[in-house]
C-alpha cells in the first residue's frame, strides 16, 4: 500500500476556490482502480493550509492518476507544499466499520 500525505499552503483568500477546483480531481481519483481513499480538505486551524491524504493499493495505481501533477492554476496558487509518499506494509485497524 502507498500512502500520500502532507499539506499545501495557499493564501487564505484563495483556499475556498482552490478546494473547489479540486472536486473533479477527488472524484476522478476515487473512481481510479487502486484508490482506497483520497481526500483534499481545509485545515481546521490554519486558514492557509490544505491537507492531502491518499491511500493506494500500489505505486502503479498512484502513477496512473498522477500524470503531470497539479494544473497550472493550482500550481500558481500554491505558496508551498510538503507532501510525501510512504510505502506501508502493515495495516492495524484502530476502528473499522
Amino acid at each position: 500500500m502507498v500512502i500520500v500525505a502532507g499539506h499545501i499552503i495557499v493564501e487564505p483568500a484563495q483556499r475556498a476556490s482552490y478546494l473547489a477546483g479540486c472536486v473533479a480531481v477527488v472524484e476522478q481519483a476515487r473512481r481510479t482502480h487502486g484508490c482506497i481513499d483520497f481526500a483534499i480538505s481545509a485545515d481546521l486551524v490554519d486558514p492557509r493550509r490544505i491537507n492531502v491524504y491518499e491511500q493506494w493499493t500500489s505505486q502503479s495505481a498512484v502513477e496512473a492518476l498522477r500524470g503531470d501533477g497539479p494544473g497550472d492554476d493550482q500550481s500558481a496558487a500554491m505558496l508551498s507544499a510538503s507532501v510525501a509518499e510512504y510505502d506501508a506494509t502493515v495495516r492495524r485497524w484502530l476502528s473499522h466499520g
